[in-house]
């Protein structure tokens, strides 16, 4: 098949959509990404892309196309500038540069924004070809959630572009179970062709890495509590520091955060304004491959997002790179994600927000004999295979785009309108 995979985010920036073209090409098909310029989280254009655009333009035998855009930067203008001048030279530019080319399936890798499907509708009209929407964030809900947006009349015009995203796509796949009333709702008459596909972790997080750091030594003689991602208004990393001031006077706890985002500066500054530096580090952003080895000095692997009802039906990715990961996993956070954690038996969870909860968990994890928080680890690890295996996720994705192409009954984990599971037909 020639697939063309529609994303504003690609390598060199770390999303599983990386994950997602490398697997596609091993499998035999002809895969193209439509991208944007690498520039998240920090906001400026990559320093290796900056060097070497051209190094850039092909990634594990996928084709990589860019179309030029405004960056994010570090402010709610910039960001909303970004994401409008992607997709409209994403269709525009992005059409151009693939006007000779035939594609059978269009598949949209749909974090924020959402309009990032907007190019793949144009092009799948173009190209005659089947547009599969993946929804991981829920619009116009994520940008009231974050603040982006405030104007209830923005938002419900937001949801007017919505629907008409939702109703032009030939199939909506969404993250999360908890997603399908927010989308039926948005497109109601897009609820027969509503499929449940998770996110995996990518296959760094259960397999032994060659890339190893030099940041970080494991210390059997402390309880590690590790942050690993995105530091950003979502993460509640306010509610992550009270926390740590609970704890900041027992020197057998220590918390380590990897990754970068916006609030980064701000929690640098939290850090030394709260004398928390003996507490608490940040180490900075790593390459994913890295990760294992970070992961090897952790005692334990945190996940957290706001209170929010909206954050409450996601379930953030990092989620199946911890369960894949076999270390025990700290919640502070609610719904789907919350459910799952439960269920897993993999780790402890408190409510979003809760600082004092998680303060408590860490104490308590930290006081269990190591046995007992291996075992932990090895009941998220079988959990992950069983529900989020990341080659049985591949599979089901290629046997849905094979039979769409040939107008088939997309056989799946459909949902209904009650979240009941059974058959695509379309």
């Amino acid at each position: 098949m020639k697939i063309l995979i529609v994303s504003q985010y690609f390598w060199p920036e770390s999303f599983r959509i990386n994950d997602l073209a490398a697997d596609f090409v091993r499998r035999g098909h002809d895969v193209t990404v439509l991208t944007g310029l690498p520039n998240y989280p920090e906001g400026a254009l990559n320093e290796d892309y900056r060097r070497d655009p051209a190094a850039f333009s092909t990634y594990m035998g996928a084709r990589v196309v860019r179309v030029p855009h405004v960056l994010r930067g570090t402010g709610k203008i910039s960001l909303m500038l970004n994401y409008l001048t992607y997709f409209l030279s994403a269709s525009t530019v992005g059409a151009w540069k693939l006007r000779s080319r035939h594609f059978d399936v269009m598949f949209v890798y749909a974090v924020s924004p959402i309009t990032a499907a907007i190019p793949a509708i144009v092009l799948g009209r173009l190209k005659k070809a089947k547009v599969f929407l993946w929804v991981l964030d829920l619009w116009p809900e994520t940008l009231s959630a974050v603040g982006i947006v405030k104007s209830d009349r923005l938002l419900r015009t937001i949801g007017v572009m919505v629907s008409a995203i939702y109703k032009r796509c030939d199939y909506i796949l969404i993250q999360s179970r908890a997603f399908l009333e927010s989308v039926s709702r948005h497109s109601p008459d897009s609820r027969g062709k509503i499929v449940y596909f998770p996110s995996w972790a990518e296959d760094v997080f259960s397999q032994s890495s060659d890339v190893t750091q030099d940041v970080l030594v494991r210390d059997d003689s402390v309880f590690t509590v590790m942050f690993a991602g995105n530091m950003g208004e979502a993460q509640d990393f306010p509610a992550i520091l009270d926390a740590v001031e609970l704890l900041k006077h027992d020197t057998k706890i220590r918390w380590i955060v990897v990754g970068d985002g916006r609030l980064r500066a701000w929690v640098a500054e939290q850090i030394a304004a709260r004398d928390l530096g003996a507490a608490i580090s940040l180490a900075g952003r790593f390459p994913v491959e890295a990760m294992p080895s970070f992961f090897a000095c952790a005692d334990a692997l945190l996940v957290t997002l706001k209170t929010n009802e909206i954050f409450s039906q996601t379930i953030p990715g990092k989620v199946q790179a911890y369960l894949a990961a076999g270390r025990p996993i700290i919640g502070m956070i609610d719904g789907e994600a919350r459910r799952v954690l439960e269920q897993s038996g993999g780790g402890m969870v408190c409510a979003s927000g809760d600082s004092t909860g998680l303060g408590d968990i860490v104490l308590r994890m930290s006081g269990m004999p190591a046995p007992e928080l291996t075992a932990m680890g090895a009941q998220a690890r079988v959990f992950y295979k069983q529900f989020f295996d990341r080659d049985t996720q591949f599979a089901k994705l290629e046997s849905y785009f094979y039979s769409a192409t040939k107008g088939q009954t997309l056989a799946g984990d459909s949902l209904d309108a009650d979240g009941v599971a059974g058959e695509v037909t379309k």
